[in-house]
């Protein structure tokens, strides 16, 4: 099914015995593996900087999560400067994150439907030229506590950690984070930079999603292949095995965490 605008969403996309589909459940299991015992529900995905695939990986994540999971998931694109969720399910942009943060809107009311219906979606919301400010408020641990309250699984589409502060902004109010590395394209020395500006605020990485292995995601997302590497090994040697990269022919199995 297609979504409110007839472009294709990412259920479209998804096969339950893709090999996409494959990696993101052991995606998932790694983490639950690795957080066993804790209360960690908010879960943000970022980059070092644009096109490395943190969106669709959020996308599908989310969903993988809500349909094998079987619990209530949401999934806040809080990348409100190249918001692309609402696309990628086929929805309206507004009202969401933005009006919902502005106190337009009940938190609530910023909520729509996907067509699971374990999983919900708050997309950004309405265009706003500087939005910095409004993540420099206590609106944002409310919005955060509500959803944690309503859903058992809350996935943030953060901006990438580079170019802009959001995602500093953003980490206070997260269990933990996830970097997503276009293997064989960003540069490691990137990939270090946004790191240390993680850890400078005290974030709890959790691991590398690394991106691009192989070609088994549908072209109108243009990103390939998931791997999950553990955040100790992989955040220096993300894309490497040894001296040789990963990317070309090679693909990291997720929750591979030996190859550092």
């Amino acid at each position: 099914m297609s979504g409110k605008h007839g472009q294709s969403t990412v259920f479209d996309c998804y096969s339950d015995e893709s090999a996409l589909a494959i990696e993101m459940r052991r995606l998932w299991g790694k983490l639950r593996q690795k957080l066993r015992g804790s209360s960690t529900k908010t879960f943000m995905i970022t980059s070092a900087t644009v096109g490395e695939g943190k969106s669709t990986v959020s996308s599908f994540l989310a969903l993988t999560v809500a349909r094998h999971r079987g619990t209530k998931t949401i999934i806040v694109d809080a990348d409100l400067r190249r918001p692309k969720i609402h696309k990628y399910f086929g929805l309206h942009r507004a009202p969401g994150l933005v009006e919902a943060l502005s106190g337009d809107v009940d938190i609530l009311d910023c909520v729509q439907d996907s067509q699971l219906d374990t999983l919900k979606v708050m997309t950004a919301g309405r265009h706003e030229a500087a939005p910095s400010y409004l993540f420099d408020t206590h609106r944002l641990g409310e919005i955060l506590s509500e959803l944690k309250f309503y859903y058992d699984t809350v996935i943030v589409d953060s901006p990438p950690v580079i170019p802009v502060s959001d995602p500093v902004m953003l980490v206070p109010e997260m269990d933990g984070v996830m970097l997503v590395v276009m293997a064989g394209v960003t540069p490691r020395e990137l990939v270090a930079r946004a790191r240390d500006v993680l850890n400078d605020v005290d974030a709890n990485i959790l691991g590398v999603i690394v991106n691009n292995h192989a070609e088994v995601l549908p072209y109108y997302y243009d990103h390939k292949y998931y791997g999950y590497r553990d955040a100790v090994s992989a955040t220096v040697e993300v894309g490497h095995r040894g001296d040789a990269t990963v990317a070309a022919d090679e693909p990291v199995a997720a929750g591979d965490t030996n190859n550092g």
